[in-house]
């Protein structure tokens, strides 16, 4: 199969596009360094994103209709919540309710 130039030169800017947001925040990021009040905003940005994740398969959605909310997900929510608050450690979290789920869905 040959190669045209104007598609392989397409091929390496979409790359080089590609590549550089994908590079350049940590190479600015590692030689200046960020201000404080987005260092903190950072901070959250982990937990806010697990919540978002967490809450959209708690309940679905479609236009028209009431929310539909997962029984069974919540019942599990609510202990891993515990889990997490008590013990402050995610991983135990997750693994709390995956073992959960499996005896809630083997049981129902």
């Amino acid at each position: 199969m040959r190669v045209n130039s104007s598609i392989f030169m397409a091929i390496l800017a979409s790359a080089l596009v590609t590549w550089i947001p994908r590079i350049l925040p940590f190479v600015l990021v590692k030689y200046k360094g960020l201000p404080d009040p987005v260092t903190r905003f950072l901070k959250y940005l982990p937990i806010s994103i697990i919540f978002a994740l967490v809450l959209s398969s708690l309940a679905t959605g479609k236009i028209g209709h009431l929310p539909q909310f997962h029984w069974l997900e919540i019942a599990v929510t609510l202990p891993c919540l515990y889990v997490a608050f008590r013990s402050k450690n995610l991983m135990g979290t997750v693994l709390f309710g995956i073992v959960l789920m499996a005896l809630l869905r083997l049981a129902f």
